[in-house]
């Protein structure tokens, strides 16, 4: 399975990646650029998506937009809307949970710092199972 990690913070993501390729043996690639985002998806290079919340700098079709936009915009293309898409973020409260899942029309969120790697791996692989994109 291949999995896109979207994250500002490459060291971060560069720990997230090996431990994620370690434990369950998918490929993770690692971005922050929406338009290899979008391409890697509409290629269908990807089977699921892991989109930080914060990516700030993220510039798509001329203004700056979060990981919830990325991921609305994926959600709403025929080429990549079943690719499964779990936000992540430092921030989220339960409060917020359900508003950024509706805003974002993501499959799921999770919060950092990612603490239970197999409960997370268990999340994408029934997700991916659920939509048959891996």
């Amino acid at each position: 399975m291949n999995i896109l990690l979207v994250d500002d913070d490459y060291l971060l993501a560069k720990g997230t990646a090996k431990l994620l390729e370690r434990l369950s043996g998918h490929k993770v690639q690692i971005t922050d650029d929406p338009y290899k985002i979008i391409h890697k998806c509409e290629t269908r290079e990807i089977d699921l998506v892991m989109m930080d919340v914060n990516i700030p700098g993220a510039i798509w079709e001329g203004k700056e937009v979060s990981g919830a936009d990325l991921c609305f915009l994926l959600k709403n293309n025929p080429e990549t809307a079943d690719i499964p898409i779990i936000l992540v973020t430092a921030y989220a409260m339960l409060t917020e949970r359900n508003s950024l899942l509706q805003q974002s029309q993501a499959n799921d969120l999770c919060t950092k710092p990612i603490t239970n790697y197999e409960e997370l791996i268990e999340l994408i692989n029934s997700l991916v199972e659920k939509t048959g994109t891996g």
